[in-house]
């Protein structure tokens, strides 16, 4: 692949991870959120807002590990990508886990912008699996529980936007 090309793919997928194009972005899903609404769980669903986040910065977290190569423990599924419910989560909790999901974001988008990391080369320590369609996977797997974090807040009278 040309460089030219290259950059293309690169810079679509980072649009897409990033600003989501097609709906809101992560930012804005969880901008101005309402601290004592997040670990509420609304009637006939499954999860708050602080459970659905913190399986974002799990899942990707995971993934970014992967990419890198690292040694990190096998998470199983699904209740390691799942915080409990009922737990209390203050103002700090929730920025830790917002910036995590943001550095994690950048750290994987430094991946993809690293020339000398091939896009579709299978990775040796994987089954198959390649920077790009990491890339794919944390955009597809983001932008599903954006779209469930922007349901939870205006379920819960807190999307302004």
């Amino acid at each position: 692949m040309n460089n030219d090309n290259r950059n293309f793919v690169v810079k679509e997928l980072v649009s897409l991870i990033e600003a989501g194009n097609a709906h809101a972005s992560f930012e804005q899903s969880v901008a101005e959120v309402s601290i004592d609404l997040i670990t509420v769980v609304p009637e006939h669903l499954p999860y708050s807002i602080w459970q659905m986040t913190e399986h974002m910065r799990i899942a990707q977290w995971d993934i970014v590990e992967f990419c890198l190569g690292s040694d990190h423990p096998l998470l199983k599924w699904p209740d390691d990508y799942w915080p409990a419910a009922g737990e209390e989560i203050g103002k700090d909790k929730w920025e830790i886990t917002l910036e995590s999901i943001r550095k994690d974001r950048e750290r994987f988008i430094d991946l993809l912008k690293d020339e000398k990391n091939d896009l579709y080369h299978p990775f040796a320590h994987g089954e198959g699996q390649s920077l790009f369609r990491e890339a794919v996977v944390i955009a597809d797997h983001n932008s599903y529980h954006i779209g469930q974090l922007v349901l939870l807040r205006r379920l819960l009278g807190d999307w302004k936007w």
